[in-house]
């Protein structure tokens, strides 16, 4: 079978778009070919503007969705930041809630932050709410299903749960969930608890959203985030529970329905049977 061939002048229009959209995002490339203004005026002139208006929404973006990133490292030097990466991953999708999700990995190989080894994980819990915010609705089970499920635990050492789509686990190893904290209380609280001293100690998160839409981070021993990453992935529970004999199973599952986010009970034991 033949691959089809683009013809030569849509292959070079579409060269063309690529380089103006890679123009636009990196003022160290030079103006695209063959602009020209209406009025005779330098179109070099108007596209950079037009250039500066575009890197300026997506740094605006960026700031909105990594708050806290943005605080950490201040206004001038995230600017600085998002515009590299602005340049380095241009957005794929017209829906701008979605721009940025490469930060967090981005940001761990940006020599200039390098000093701050948490800011990655920080990044990712900022990521986190954004996407909580957007996950689609899921209702919580009844918890009478899951009571009557716990009746019998070989039954439920069989069972696996499906969990609300807006929960997400971020592990670390440094104290993101404080350091997320001291963020959002006033600048004077904020800045006595950093002046207490070096941070030190892992903190893992659960994020999730709830039921007045917002956007939730809840701080867990690192134990228990594995073991609530692993209950999310599938497995069933008996199986999670041997893989991780220093969590507190009773307590991940207590807090899980606690905030509904338990959304379905599947018995792999009977393929066809859902409880929910």
């Amino acid at each position: 079978m033949t691959t089809p061939v683009a013809p030569p002048a849509m292959r070079h229009e579409s060269s063309r778009q690529a380089g103006f959209a890679a123009a636009l995002l990196d003022a160290a490339l030079p103006t695209p070919a063959g602009l020209y203004a209406w009025n005779g005026s330098d179109p070099g002139l108007r596209f950079a503007v037009h250039r500066n208006n575009v890197v300026h929404s997506l740094v605006a973006v960026l700031g909105d969705t990594f708050p806290v990133v943005r605080q950490l490292v201040g206004d001038e030097f995230f600017g600085a930041m998002a515009r590299r990466y602005v340049a380095d991953h241009p957005p794929a999708s017209p829906l701008m809630h979605r721009y940025g999700a490469a930060l967090p990995a981005w940001i761990a190989g940006f020599t200039p932050v390098a000093a701050l080894a948490y800011l990655p994980d920080m990044a990712r819990l900022d990521w986190a709410r954004l996407c909580a915010f957007h996950a689609a609705d899921a209702e919580a089970i009844d918890l009478q299903t899951l009571a009557a499920l716990m009746q019998s635990p070989e039954q439920l050492a069989k069972a696996s749960l499906t969990l609300q789509p807006s929960l997400a686990v971020v592990r670390s190893t440094h104290p993101i969930v404080s350091l997320w904290g001291a963020h959002q209380q006033d600048d004077a609280a904020r800045d006595a608890w950093l002046a207490e001293g070096p941070m030190r100690g892992a903190e893992s998160a659960l994020v999730f959203r709830d039921a007045a839409d917002d956007a939730l981070v809840h701080g867990l021993p690192d134990a228990d985030a594995a073991l609530t990453a692993a209950i999310a992935s599938g497995a069933q529970l008996g199986t999670v529970q041997d893989a991780h004999p220093q969590a507190d199973f009773v307590r991940v599952l207590a807090l899980l329905l606690r905030h509904g986010l338990v959304t379905g009970i599947h018995h792999l034991g009977l393929a066809t049977e859902r409880f929910a």
